[in-house]
């Protein structure tokens, strides 16, 4: 599932594209969108922001028109200068965008809608989002707040995966946070303190930083524990652990020796 760094440098890469610009041409190849009469609705309309929130990419239109997109698993975004080939097979696109000598493509969806701004403000999807883990405006008392809310019986790597509480962190970044601050993702939450917690978004904005800017594309995530079970681990020696967490039993990677 792509996270929140991944969604934050596609919206940088697209606002550099297509802010305060009129798309050319816009193209539904998916059978799907073909009802939507999107390329008709949004004719004229010049793009007014191109945002993320957690997960979630916002591209507003003028006449107060929003595409809204979640990527969930299979989903991605491309940006391309004409002529220079997709990365993924053109059948795969849901969404061409084309302005001047510039491609911006959404592959694979699944969530891809034109909606209305004042549908947008009610769409609970967004409006009980946490505070967005890379957003310029993070609040942490906000942050903290709904995490002291919430069961603190749960495992600080099951809350951290709760877009409720901190929106835009996902598997990876859950494991190789936690193994950072050498922090126990089993550990309830009411036994992390504040500054642990606050530790855990601080490396996470710092890394996430450095992925959303990167002017290729290329990620530069830590990688210490995450799919790295059964290795040693690179601290202490002992073997990297795997397993199902939470309701929705994502796998959590971590070392038992050092993560306490």
């Amino acid at each position: 599932m792509s996270e929140g760094d991944t969604i934050h440098h596609a919206a940088w890469r697209i606002r550099a594209v297509l802010a305060g610009r009129t798309p050319d041409e816009i193209l539904t190849p998916h059978p799907r969108h073909g009802p939507d009469r999107w390329p008709e609705r949004l004719a004229g309309r010049a793009v007014c922001e191109v945002q993320a929130r957690g997960k979630h990419l916002l591209v507003r239109f003028e006449g107060d028109l929003t595409l809204h997109s979640h990527l969930r698993m299979t989903g991605t975004w491309g940006v391309y200068e004409h002529g220079w080939p997709w990365h993924r097979a053109a059948h795969k696109a849901w969404l061409v965008m084309r302005a001047r000598e510039w491609e911006v493509v959404q592959f694979d969806g699944p969530v891809l809608e034109l909606v209305s701004e004042r549908r947008l403000r009610s769409d609970r999807r967004l409006t009980e989002l946490g505070p967005d883990v890379f957003g310029e405006d993070f609040e942490e008392a906000l942050f903290l707040r709904r995490l002291r809310d919430d069961d603190q019986s749960r495992p600080i790597g099951d809350v951290l995966l709760d877009q409720r509480i901190l929106a835009g962190i996902g598997n990876v970044w859950k494991a190789e946070a936690c193994f950072a601050i050498a922090l126990d993702p089993w550990r309830p939450v009411g036994e992390v303190s504040d500054e642990q917690a606050l530790t855990v978004v601080s490396f996470i904005r710092e890394y996430m930083a450095r992925d959303a800017q990167a002017p290729t594309g290329n990620v530069v995530r830590p990688s210490a524990v995450y799919k790295r079970a059964g290795q040693p681990c690179l601290r202490c020696s002992s073997r990297i652990r795997a397993r199902g967490q939470g309701a929705n039993n994502r796998i959590t990677y971590w070392c038992p020796g050092c993560q306490l």
